[in-house]
């Protein structure tokens, strides 16, 4: 059932990389023309805009299906940066996934606070060590990741799920054996909807050998639900934590009058904070709005979406993506500065 079991270090689970920036706090002007030099002179020059006005510096990344084209006039990706630029404070640059390198080169990741992803038909293209280059951000406090709707499936929110799937597991340790615990993760043989009576994922199984060393064998999560349709009913989102950042400027309670659905059991890690909860007519339900700690930063999927419905078109989502936007770039920005 399962292939693609790997060993893992455990000291590359500790997140306790410290961010190069902040060491430069005093001469971050100086410092980024620096780092910096041989990037492309637009990039260039949007990223130091950013970083010298403060703005939060976030990367719109899209697939660009062209099913998109039935909801939008121009890609979805683009409906999402059109409405963050017209926000105070926050500088936005749109890659796809036809860029060079993916739209995910060291120089884009290293100009970008918070990343929002949508991806769908061409996941699988974007390889494991290209999403872990992400998490590794995540991880130092360098970066932000924002999971749309069908990302669930994507390189970044899995490898993002499979590096906390981990560190919870060794979490409940003692800690004398998770200092020299082997870690066995294995991923899923394919990634597919679970069956409705599936074993739930992730899952880790302790195994104590003869000779004492402790092995920690992994099942690492799907990153799937049971059920999903594509028909366009409206859903009913309410929300679970009206404080939380997430929610800023919402109301209790909303419809999105045209979207996909998905039903739970979601097979991922269980979220720190649970801030939306979505429900349908024919009874489904689904953890709308998830927030999960990753070392140093945090990642953040948004369930509401499907290329072909003008979900993105609606003010409450777009609100919940620019609110999303302020929180985790600022956070960044605060633990990077020190203050």
């Amino acid at each position: 059932m399962f292939f693609g079991i790997f060993q893992k270090d455990i000291g590359m689970h500790r997140g306790i990389a410290a961010s190069a920036l902040s060491a430069f706090a005093p001469n971050r002007r100086l410092f980024l023309q620096s780092a910096l030099a041989g990037v492309p002179a637009t990039l260039f020059s949007r990223i130091f805009a950013a970083e010298t006005d403060g703005s939060i510096r976030v990367v719109v990344w899209d697939e660009q299906q062209p099913a998109q084209k039935q909801a939008y006039d121009d890609f979805l990706g683009d409906e999402i940066a059109g409405y963050l630029k017209k926000q105070p404070g926050l500088a936005i640059t749109s890659r796809r996934h036809d860029d060079p390198d993916h739209g995910i080169s060291d120089e884009v990741l290293d100009g970008c606070d918070v990343l929002i992803w949508w991806g769908h038909v061409r996941q699988r293209e974007i390889k494991p060590e290209e999403g872990r280059r992400i998490v590794e951000r995540i991880k130092d406090g360098k970066l932000a990741l924002v999971a749309l709707h069908s990302a669930h499936w994507s390189t970044p929110f899995i490898e993002a799920m499979n590096e906390r799937t981990i560190a919870d597991a060794l979490a409940k340790l003692p800690p004398q054996e998770r200092q020299a615990a082997r870690v066995e993760a294995i991923r899923p043989e394919k990634y597919s909807a679970p069956g409705r009576n599936d074993p739930l994922t992730p899952s880790a199984l302790r195994q104590k050998n003869a000779d004492g060393t402790v092995v920690l064998r992994i099942n690492l999560p799907n990153c799937c639900f049971p059920a999903y349709r594509a028909d366009g009913k409206p859903s009913h989102v309410r929300v679970l934590l009206p404080r939380h950042p997430l929610a800023n400027g919402l109301p209790e309670t909303f419809d999105i009058p045209h979207t996909e659905m998905y039903d739970e059991p979601f097979h991922v890690p269980a979220p720190d904070e649970v801030v939306f909860e979505e429900r349908w007519d024919g009874g489904e339900k689904f953890r709308s709005g998830a927030v999960w700690r990753l070392g140093k930063g945090k990642v953040v999927y948004f369930r509401p979406g499907h290329e072909t419905f003008d979900v993105y078109k609606q003010p409450e989502t777009l609100r919940v993506v620019e609110n999303a936007a302020r929180w985790l770039g600022a956070e960044l920005r605060t633990a990077q500065d020190g203050r």
